[in-house]
């Protein structure tokens, strides 16, 4: 069984170009860009209660990646450095060129360099620190959406949340949709692209990670304002257009997290701004309603104009 520091060696020690002192010494050295100012975040992945015994360690090594890139989207800054430490029942060495993999394959699309962090034994958790830059006056926040902006949502929500449905047996999926939904649970893809290019165009955001009202949520308590939300125009992927069951899809459109989107306010005067983007990118991002002034709630609306109620709205790991 491989030692703490052959673990380190083996699987963790790649070139960190960008940094003055990476892997292997008692603290790394960076140095930011002239103008930029760091924007730091960092997620927990354990056992039993973000993923299930025997998940595939490729895919973990992406994930444990991907939900801390998609917090450096949302704040509008570019991914450089991170931090990975993983508590292991064991030093299980395929189990480790597996997670590496799936890990610093998605750190060399976006340009982020390893630097450091840490190992121990016990039960299986993940914990990634990333470290990006963006212009502080460019920063995207939640407490910048003002009454009468658009708000909007890249991509589609609810896919993740149908696969764990699907994988509790709440609903049967078929094929090509169960695959669909497992690889958007299991391997999502971080908005970065999108999150640089609001800069400038959006008021404030957020990335989807709890469920889209429960993170709209977020923005509104921020920035003392409340919502109103067309359900109809919330965006479904084939998965969700083919599901029959109206209140499970209604749960995973609003409240099903693990998303990854971005959630974000603009002016009115910026729809069209927002459209070419779209265009340019290859992604929707689709106005699902507004900021309007009042209490920090959502009103989730039918086409009738009738609010609809949502069992969950969200995910909240103590309640």
């Amino acid at each position: 069984m491989p030692s703490e520091f052959e673990i380190i060696r083996r699987h963790f020690s790649r070139a960190a170009p960008s940094a003055m002192v990476g892997v292997g010494d008692d603290c790394a050295l960076v140095r930011s860009k002239p103008g930029m100012t760091l924007a730091v975040t960092t997620d927990m992945l354990v056992e039993g209660t973000h993923f299930p015994a025997g998940s595939d360690a490729c895919r973990l090594g992406h994930k444990s990646l991907a939900v801390s890139l998609s917090d450096l989207a949302a704040m509008g800054a570019d991914p450089r450095w991170g931090l990975l430490s993983l508590a292991l029942p064991a030093a299980d060495d395929n189990w480790l060129s597996a997670f590496s993999e799936g890990f610093y394959s998605l750190a060399a699309r976006y340009g982020v360099d390893l630097i450091g962090g840490d190992t121990t034994r016990g039960p299986l958790a993940i914990s990634v620190t990333l470290l990006g830059e963006v212009p502080v006056e460019l920063a995207l926040r939640r407490d910048g959406a003002l009454a009468g902006d658009d708000i909007w949502v890249s991509g589609s929500t609810g896919e993740a949340a149908l696969a764990l449905a699907a994988l509790s047996g709440r609903i049967a999926l078929a094929e090509p949709f169960i695959s669909q939904c497992l690889a958007r649970l299991e391997t999502p893809e971080p908005r970065v692209e999108l999150g640089g290019r609001l800069r400038g165009l959006a008021h404030s955001a957020i990335d989807v990670s709890d469920g889209l009202l429960a993170d709209l949520g977020h923005i509104l308590e921020m920035s003392g304002a409340g919502a109103e939300v067309s359900y109809e125009l919330l965006p479904r992927a084939p998965a969700i257009a083919s599901c029959d069951d109206a209140e499970l899809v209604r749960e995973c459109l609003a409240g099903g997290g693990d998303d990854y989107e971005l959630l974000f306010t603009a002016p009115p005067a910026r729809r069209a701004d927002v459209d070419a983007l779209s265009a340019d990118l290859g992604l929707a991002l689709t106005r699902i309603g507004s900021v309007v002034p009042g209490e920090a709630k959502t009103r989730l609306l039918d086409m009738q104009g009738n609010a609809l109620a949502l069992a969950r709205s969200g995910f909240d790991h103590f309640r």
